[in-house]
C-alpha cells in the first residue's frame, strides 16, 4: 500500500508521490533560537524525523531542510536586552536545541539559518516589488500587499473577503483572524540589529526567511512543507503569498501539520506550572527513551495528552522492547525454524508497515510490535523459537526502531550530560535524586554488566558465595535489576 497522509491544503488524505521520480524534498521549519525548546516543540520535531526516516525505509532518496530562525522579533528584543549581538544571543539555545535532538534521537537534517541568506531575502523583496506584490513605506520598510494575490487563505481556510485594504502588521507573530498587509523588510529602530542590502537598512520579516531559504535549497516547488499546527496561520498562509506571487507556481505540494499536545490534560503554559522543556524532564530523572517513545505514541493528527503516568508507562515499553531484543540475542537456539514464528515476525513486519502507510499511524505500527513480543515472550518461555525465528524477530523490530529509535541504551550518558550541564547553569537544586542514580546505573556499559553477570555466576557456580553476591550487589546499586530465569541470568537497568 502506497504511503497516504493528510495534506492541509486539500484538508483529505492523499497518496503521497514525489514531483521527482523517487526523491522527496522536503522542508520543515525548526525552532526560534530565543530559549530552550519545550516539549511541545519536540512532539512537532519528532514527528517530522518519524517521517523522514520512513520515507527513507520506503526506498526514497530524501533531501530534507530545516530552518533555525536565529532572527526575530523576540530575539532582537532578549540580544538588545543583554546588550549582545544576535549572534551571540542565539548560539546558546543553537547549541541546546541540536544537543537536545541528539538526545532523544532526531537524525539532523540539512540546516539553513536566517542570518546566512540576509542578501537573497532583500532580492526576494525586489522581485516582489517588481510584480506590485510589495511595496515600500517611508521608513524604509516594505510589506506585501496582500490585495494582489486572490488566493490567500486558501491553507488555512480562512475567509478574508472582508479585509481593509492597506490594512498592515509589522509583528512576526499575530493572532488575528484579519488579512493585514505584512512585513517583508523591516526598517531598523534604534539599537535594532540591521544589514545594509539592495534594498536598504534593516532585516527581513520571519515570513519571508522561510520562503527564501526553503526554494533556495528545494527549488521553486518541493514535495512537502512541515510544521505544528500553530504555523498554519499566519505564516505558512504568508509563505505561500509571497513564494507563488514570485513565481506562479504551487510552492508545497503537501502541507504537514503536527497538533499541539497537552500535559495532564490542559493547555502547557508558565502561568500553570506545567511548562516543560526536554532538560526539566531528565532533571526529573526521565530517560530521553521514554521521552521520544511517548511523544511518538500518539499519530501526529491527534492531540497527545502528556502525563507523567504516561512517561512512566513509556518507560516500561521501552525497557520490554529492551528486554526482547536481549532475550533473542543473549539465548542458544537450536538450529530451524517453526512456521509459527516465521509468520508471526512477517506479520509484524507488514501491519507496522500498513500502520504507517496509514497516515503514520504510530499507535497502531506500535500495537503490531507489541503484538509480536507478547507471543514471541511465551513462545520463548515454552521453548518454540529456533536459531532462524531469532533473526526474523530480531529483522521486524530492528525495522520497527529504524522508525521509533529507542532500542539504543544510551540514557545514561545523555543523562550525566544533563546533569553537568544543570550544574553549570546553577541549577543543582534540580537536580533529582532519581537523575543520580538514573546517571550512577549508566556508568556501567552493556559489556560491564554482561562481564559482570558471567563472573557472578561462575563465582556461584564455584559456590564462592560471597564473591557471587557481592557482584549482585554492586549490580543492584548499579540500578541493574537482575532475573533468575531458565533460559539464564536476565537483566535490565531500573
Amino acid at each position: 500500500m502506497p504511503l497516504r497522509l493528510f495534506n492541509t491544503m486539500s484538508a483529505q488524505v492523499e497518496e503521497f508521490h514525489p514531483l521527482r521520480d523517487n526523491e522527496v524534498r522536503m522542508y520543515a521549519c525548526g525552532p526560534t533560537v530565543y530559549d530552550y525548546g519545550h516539549i511541545g516543540n519536540f512532539r512537532t520535531f519528532i514527528a517530522v524525523d518519524l517521517l523522514q526516516r520512513y520515507l527513507r525505509q520506503s526506498g526514497y532518496k530524501l533531501r530534507y531542510v530545516m530552518n533555525i530562525t536565529d532572527l526575530d522579533d523576540k530575539i532582537i528584543r532578549n540580544a538588545a536586552r543583554d546588550g549582545v549581538s544576535v549572534q551571540q544571543y542565539t548560539a546558546k539555545y543553537q547549541k541546546a536545541f541540536l544537543e537536545d535532538s541528539a538526545m532523544i534521537g532526531i537524525e539532523q537534517p540539512h540546516f539553513v539559518r536566517a542570518t546566512e541568506n540576509i542578501p537573497q531575502m532583500a532580492e526576494f523583496v525586489e522581485k516582489l516589488v517588481e510584480k506590485d506584490a510589495a511595496y515600500r513605506t517611508d521608513d524604509g520598510s516594505y510589506y506585501f500587499r496582500i490585495a494582489s494575490f486572490p488566493r490567500y487563505g486558501k491553507l488555512s481556510k480562512k475567509d478574508f473577503s472582508e479585509m481593509r485594504a492597506g490594512a498592515r502588521v509589522d509583528v512576526d507573530e499575530y493572532d488575528k483572524d484579519s488579512a493585514r498587509d505584512f512585513a517583508l523588510w523591516k526598517a531598523p529602530k534604534p539599537g535594532e540589529a540591521s544589514w545594509d542590502t539592495s534594498v536598504g537598512p534593516g532585516r527581513p520579516g520571519w515570513h519571508l526567511e522561510c520562503s527564501v531559504m526553503s526554494m533556495q535549497e528545494l527549488g521553486e516547488s518541493f514535495d512537502l512543507h512541515a510544521g505544528g499546527e500553530d504555523l498554519i496561520f499566519p505564516h505558512h498562509e504568508n509563505e505561500i503569498a509571497q513564494s507563488e506571487s514570485v513565481t506562479g507556481k504551487t510552492f508545497a505540494r503537501f502541507w504537514f501539520h503536527v497538533r499541539f499536545l497537552l500535559v495532564e490534560g490542559e493547555k502547557m503554559s508558565k502561568s500553570l506550572g506545567n511548562f516543560y522543556t526536554l532538560r526539566d524532564l531528565v532533571l526529573k530523572g526521565h530517560k530521553p527513551s521514554s521521552i521520544r517513545y511517548l511523544l511518538a505514541s500518539v499519530p501526529y493528527r491527534n492531540q497527545l495528552n502528556f502525563t507523567f503516568d504516561g512517561l512512566k508507562q513509556a518507560a516500561v515499553s521501552v525497557e520490554r522492547l529492551r528486554n526482547f531484543r536481549q532475550r533473542l540475542t543473549a539465548a542458544n537456539f537450536p538450529p530451524g525454524s517453526s512456521p509459527e514464528m516465521q509468520s508471526l515476525a512477517a506479520e509484524a513486519l507488514d501491519r507496522t508497515r500498513a500502520a504507517l502507510d496509514d497516515d503514520l499511524n504510530t499507535a497502531q505500527a506500535q500495537g503490531a510490535v507489541f503484538d509480536m513480543v507478547r507471543k514471541a515472550n511465551s513462545a520463548l518461555d515454552s521453548a518454540q523459537v529456533k536459531k532462524d525465528d531469532a533473526q526474523s524477530l530480531l529483522t521486524a523490530l530492528e525495522k520497527f526502531d529504524e522508525i521509533f529509535a529507542v532500542l539504543k541504551d544510551d540514557d545514561g550518558p545523555k543523562m550525566k550530560k544533563v546533569l553537568e550541564w544543570a550544574l553549570t547553569e546553577g541549577r543543582e537544586k534540580d537536580i533529582t535524586p532519581e537523575l543520580r542514580e538514573a546517571v550512577q546505573s549508566g556508568q556501567l556499559s552493556d559489556a560491564d554488566i554482561e562481564k559482570k553477570i558471567a563472573e557472578m555466576e561462575a563465582a556461584r557456580r564455584a559456590r564462592n558465595f560471597k564473591v557471587s553476591d557481592a557482584l549482585r550487589a554492586e549490580l543492584t546499586a548499579g540500578g541493574i535489576i537482575i532475573e533468575n530465569t531458565k533460559d539464564g541470568v536476565r537483566w535490565r537497568r531500573k
